[in-house]
């Protein structure tokens, strides 16, 4: 393949015309304020990609190589909080693709109480007023580690700091 082609993050569903994986994905984006279907598509293939790893894994005969290879994917899954930290290889396969989503920084963000909706984290984060212990990120997608949970926030120039701004989420 030449420099400078870009490869499909995703693959579209075989049958494009069912009216009930239609309905679900509609609900899947707009639970999570995702820009169309094809960021939807891109957490399904990610799942996807998980699990045929776990998979290999599992049907590999468990020598020292292959064990330090599942407990490092195993580890790298725990990092983003995709699974529990009781959880193992088999526990990969029932994974859904909300466990993917609900990592995004878009998710987190509007879960911390940042922002209304997760429209409107979409919106802050776009615009440059979320910061990631303290780097400004613009990337919605941007999956989140358990340890950067807490360092999620306004970026300090950004007008939304004041708790006063119309737009910041309401205190519950």
């Amino acid at each position: 393949m030449p420099l400078g082609t870009k490869t499909k993050l995703y693959e579209t569903p075989n049958h494009p015309f069912q009216g009930e994986r239609i309905a679900d994905e509609h609900d899947l984006v707009a639970r999570y304020g995702l820009k169309n279907k094809e960021e939807l598509w891109r957490a399904q293939s990610e799942l996807r990609s998980y699990r045929r790893e776990a998979r290999q894994l599992l049907g590999a005969t468990q020598g020292d190589a292959e064990a330090a290879e599942s407990q490092e994917f195993l580890a790298r899954l725990k990092k983003y909080g995709i699974l529990d930290e009781e959880d193992s290889l088999d526990s990969i396969l029932s994974l859904d693709v909300t466990d993917v989503l609900e990592r995004r920084l878009q998710t987190v963000v509007y879960r911390k109480g940042l922002a209304n909706t997760a429209k409107q984290a979409r919106q802050f984060i776009v615009h440059g007023h979320v910061t990631v212990e303290g780097s400004r990120v613009t990337e919605p997608s941007r999956k989140v580690a358990v340890a950067e949970g807490d360092a999620v926030g306004f970026d300090s120039t950004s007008p939304l700091t004041d708790e006063l701004h119309p737009e910041r989420a309401e205190e519950q």
